[in-house]
């Protein structure tokens, strides 16, 4: 058999195992999971929660604005989808505690944590400042949020997790937890932790319960228009979907054997392109 017959018999194959596969794209691979997210009433966190209620999910969404929260538990039950909308503030414990609680009432467990409340806090205050005059309000804001936020909701749902003996844990990187910045040195520094020492961390303390825990870090993600300005090898910025459909392999059953890990998902963008 010469190699072009071998390709042809090797595309035949691959042709059958694909249409074997075709009905797997509908199957629930999140039946009767319960997900909670933080950051879930806008951006990636309310897509998360749109596809996992697609794939039979109980959705937990939890944010700090109420009307938002409300009118995005309210787009995904207007889809079929099960949601419910817990308003929290994740630099508070007690608050983030009580979301988690309040998804093992509704649902009866805690399966997956997704940790994608966040934001770089000179964007967010508009400030243009270097370290040395970086006001240290905003710095506390930016640590509070990006880095003791994941922190504390995670703590708050390992519990659960551990009675259950399983459960995955993501925490949300970034590019620039790799590469730094003059001007946004608290949103750099908690990615970086949450990147590398926490999901570590993580990883090895909950392994013993069969809990897992994995980051990923986006480079350009287009739910801004400037980000389609930032270079990348693939000349071009992440769809929002591409980052979530990463998020919702690592905490399939398919990823069983994965944790401890961080995704780059950057188009390339940290390889210094």
């Amino acid at each position: 058999m010469d190699i072009y017959s071998a390709g042809e018999k090797c595309y035949s194959m691959g042709n059958r195992f694909n249409r074997n596969l075709q009905p797997e794209d509908k199957q629930m691979r999140f039946q009767n999971k319960t997900v909670v997210i933080s950051g879930g009433a806008s951006g990636m966190g309310l897509l998360c929660g749109q596809c996992y209620a697609k794939e039979g999910a109980n959705v937990v969404l939890t944010d700090v604005n109420s009307d938002a929260l409300n009118a995005a538990v309210e787009s995904i039950r207007s889809e079929g989808g099960t949601a419910m909308g817990v308003v929290t503030d994740v630099r508070v414990y007690a608050q983030t505690e009580a979301a988690c609680n309040a998804a093992v009432q509704a649902y009866g467990s805690l399966d997956i944590l997704v940790n994608c409340a966040g934001g770089a806090s000179s964007r967010i205050f508009g400030v243009n400042k270097l370290y040395h005059e970086y006001p240290v309000d905003v710095l506390d804001w930016g640590m509070q949020v990006n880095l003791m936020g994941p922190m504390y909701f995670t703590r708050a749902a390992m519990p659960q997790m551990v009675k259950q003996k399983s459960g995955v844990i993501i925490v949300m990187g970034s590019i620039s937890g790799k590469e730094g910045s003059a001007y946004s040195v608290d949103y750099c520094t908690a990615k970086s932790a949450l990147m590398n020492g926490f999901v570590q961390s993580i990883a090895q303390s909950g392994a013993p319960y069969g809990i897992r825990a994995c980051s990923v870090a986006p480079g350009p993600v287009l739910t801004r228009a400037a980000m389609a300005k930032m270079p990348t090898m693939m000349h071009r910025a992440a769809q929002p979907q591409e980052i979530v459909d990463l998020i919702l392999y690592l905490t399939s059953d398919k990823a069983s054997f994965i944790t401890g890990t961080n995704y780059m998902i950057d188009g390339g963008g940290s390889r210094g392109w």
